[in-house]
């Protein structure tokens, strides 16, 4: 396939438009690499940004010490990449051929035109926090009702107020023992009889004298006063039995599932879906591929640490790229 000025082969596109992909293409831009950013057009639900256009304020973020917001975090972000001049796109990627050079990436609606054609790629889709969809969630969403407590526990709306966590694995045990440092009570909320955490983090959250564990129970539906979270009405699993909870934060700890159904079949996955990269590199199973961010970071999951990772991707890419004569 040659090229051709209406459908050139690209140095490096960057799939994905958070912390990731937007550190990627800053590096990239200065690089001289003139990298095309596709940042996704609701793509996994996500406006594009990521998760941090779901986040009110971000307080952990270096450089803000009065916090930000993470719609306005993410706008700055954006205009940091468009002034070393990243052509960005608002359209998502839906399918990708990785088995041919330069690879080829379809833009979601347009599958019938010509693909994009890239020499290398970056991908930082991300990770989708699993949520419940109660009743009364959409209402309460970040207020009082969040996916991360390492992000807002410490916010001013959960401290010395009860708060609640719905899981019982070790990021649950995680998150509520986090939590006890600012709630006057945390609550772990489970569904079954007994944790699927490691015996250690189980060990820990029992004897937690702040933390409830309500066994065989199951959130039902988030009441407030439409301005903040105030109550979670729960059920019993065994019972039937209803109850209301007084509680001003309600944390999901039930998983997250990477951003990664494009590249099934085309990488390396982790048996959860998450991208495998070489340790401490951002290098995938396919030379001139490389992951950033939370699709292949399941541990951190945090705005610092996926920026960290978007320029490692844009650094290894350069190197790849020269290497292989292609810059």
């Amino acid at each position: 396939m040659t090229s051709s000025s209406k459908n050139p082969v690209r140095s490096v596109v960057i799939v994905g438009s958070g912390p990731a992909g937007h550190t990627a293409a800053i590096y990239a831009a200065r690089a001289n690499l003139s990298p095309v950013l596709y940042e996704g057009f609701m793509a996994g639900g996500v406006a594009a940004g990521g998760q941090l256009t779901t986040t009110t304020d971000v307080e952990n973020f270096p450089g803000f010490p009065e916090g930000v917001s993470g719609p306005a975090m993410m706008d700055l972000f954006r205009a940091q990449s468009v002034r070393f001049g990243t052509t960005i796109h608002t359209e998502t990627i839906s399918r990708v051929d990785l088995s041919q050079r330069p690879f080829l990436l379809w833009r979601e609606g347009y599958e019938s035109e010509e693909p994009v054609r890239a020499h290398s790629l970056i991908i930082a889709t991300g990770a989708t926090a699993k949520r419940m969809n109660l009743p009364g969630e959409e209402t309460y969403w970040q207020k009082g009702i969040s996916a991360c407590a390492v992000c807002d526990g410490a916010l001013p709306i959960f401290r010395n107020v009860p708060l609640a966590v719905i899981g019982g694995g070790d990021s649950a045990c995680e998150e509520a023992s986090f939590l006890t440092k600012y709630g006057s009570k945390v609550y772990m909320i489970h569904r079954r009889d007994e944790l699927r955490a490691s015996s250690i983090m189980q060990e820990r959250v029992k004897k937690n004298e702040r933390i409830e564990i309500l066994w065989n129970t199951i959130p039902k539906t988030a009441h407030g006063d439409d301005s903040k979270l105030n109550a979670l009405e729960v059920e019993s699993t065994t019972t039937g039995e209803r109850q209301k909870l007084e509680v001003s934060g309600l944390f999901y700890a039930i998983g997250h599932k990477p951003n990664t159904d494009p590249f099934v079949g085309q990488l390396e996955l982790h048996d959860d879906g998450y991208i495998k990269v070489q340790p401490g590199t951002t290098l995938t199973s396919v030379e001139g591929v490389f992951a950033a961010g939370d699709v292949q970071d399941k541990r951190y999951r945090q705005a610092v640490t996926a920026a960290g990772s978007g320029c490692m991707a844009a650094l290894d890419a350069e190197h790849w790229l020269s290497a292989n004569a292609l810059i």
